[in-house]
């Protein structure tokens, strides 16, 4: 099967230059048309009609650049701004002093605000502010004076170019946002469709090894055990989803392009950007460690994220220390506005009461640096709730802006003697 190329092609602006050719060719048109009717009246007709002689070849010979926004390049929008340009300064020189000065329309007339809308459409109401700005003082400088009907003229292009180059840019907006939103809920649709292929086939498989294993034992509990914790990645890697892909726009005659290219993986070595947490801690997940996270990532400084990690990682050294090698643990992870917090649970007797204040006493300080220390240090807090007989539950808590990051940290974190 031929491999889809996953683009998503949009565009409100594309119409814009539909418009902006045909309203270019109209105008050049009218300018033409009107010079016609006017002939008689002009000073020197010559010199107008080499103007509108370039005027419509060039009219005609650039209307391909602009069609899209990708053709309409800067060196031929600052062309395209001389020939308006200089069709108003010529003006004076070819039309009768009187007819300029009762504010006749210059030789390109209202051809010249195409000029200016090609600016808008292209870069936005910046680049439009800028070729207004200086079909404003061509005018100017053509009448000679600031009458009120020049002056009237320059406002209107000048507040219509910067309106529709502002609502251009609103519309890229719009696009990239629609375009992510599409993207995201294809992805979604894979993901689910993924899932339930996995489920219905290979997460049951593992299961029923995993139980039969444990029936029979010996090396079949071994496998069985191998095949449980293959299981819990799986599942795990099934509830996190594909990996978001990234979007690429590209400015093409079609309009927004969204493509999907691959991202090289995250390792929480990069000092510069985010981590995501739930790398850190799918490690952790197993046969006798379950971890419920949410779909989404989330998001830590690199340093905050490896201590929160291996403050995890303690805990964990700790049921295992002390409750059993076999024991069942219980990864919790919410990513709260403000903090993010990881809650980890066993099913052991519990700790005695007052035996962590015992265990520090001794110089065991598992809970006081591995865990409390980490997350003192982000800023953030570490409670343990125990009770006996019903097991024991640490809540770390880790804001998501924090001063400093800690210590370098390990993945596991370990300390000699946890408590």
């Amino acid at each position: 099967m031929a491999r889809r190329e996953r683009v998503m092609r949009m565009s409100v602006e594309l119409p814009l230059w539909r418009a902006l050719a045909g309203y270019r060719v109209l105008t050049m048109l009218y300018a033409i048309g009107f010079f016609a009717t006017a002939y008689s009246g002009f000073a020197r007709p010559w010199l107008a009609v080499a103007y509108y002689a370039v005027l419509f070849v060039w009219t005609l010979a650039t209307l391909p650049k602009v069609t899209n926004a990708a053709n309409c390049t800067k060196r031929f929008l600052a062309a395209d701004l001389t020939v308006a340009l200089t069709g108003i300064l010529l003006t004076p020189f070819a039309d009768a002093h009187e007819r300029v000065m009762d504010g006749g329309p210059t030789l390109p007339s209202i051809w010249t605000a195409g000029s200016v809308l090609a600016f808008a459409i292209k870069g936005g109401w910046r680049w439009a502010a800028v070729a207004s700005t200086l079909v404003a003082v061509a005018n100017l400088v053509e009448r000679g004076t600031p009458a009120r009907d020049t002056v009237h003229n320059v406002i209107l292009v000048w507040v219509a170019s910067i309106a529709i180059g502002y609502v251009v840019e609103v519309a890229r907006a719009s696009e990239r946002t629609l375009a992510r939103a599409l993207e995201i809920e294809a992805a979604t649709r894979e993901r689910e469709r993924l899932a339930r292929d996995i489920h219905d086939s290979v997460l049951q498989v593992l299961a029923m090894v995993q139980r039969r294993g444990a029936v029979i034992g010996g090396e079949a509990a071994e496998l069985g055990r191998l095949a449980g914790e293959q299981e819990v990645a799986l599942r795990t890697l099934v509830s996190r989803g594909l990996v978001p892909v990234s979007r690429v726009s590209e400015d093409a005659a079609e309009g927004a392009v969204v493509r999907v290219v691959e991202e090289p993986e995250r390792d929480g070595t990069d000092p510069d950007g985010p981590v995501d947490l739930r790398d850190l801690l799918a490690p952790y997940a197993g046969s006798l460690v379950n971890l419920a996270e949410p779909g989404a990532p989330v998001l830590l400084a690199p340093g905050a994220a490896r201590e929160l990690a291996a403050a995890v990682g303690a805990a964990l050294d700790n049921v295992r220390e002390h409750v059993g090698e076999r024991a069942r643990a219980w990864i919790l992870v919410e990513d709260e506005p403000d903090e993010v917090i990881v809650t980890v649970r066993d099913e052991g007797p519990g700790i005695p009461e007052g035996r962590l204040t015992e265990a520090e006493g001794e110089g065991r300080l598992g809970v006081a640096q591995s865990i409390r220390g980490r997350l003192r240090d982000l800023g953030g807090t570490a409670e343990l709730i125990s009770v006996p007989g019903q097991g024991t539950e640490v809540e770390l808590k880790a804001p998501k802006k924090t001063a400093g990051t800690g210590g370098s940290g390990t993945a596991r974190g370990k300390a000699a003697h946890h408590e």
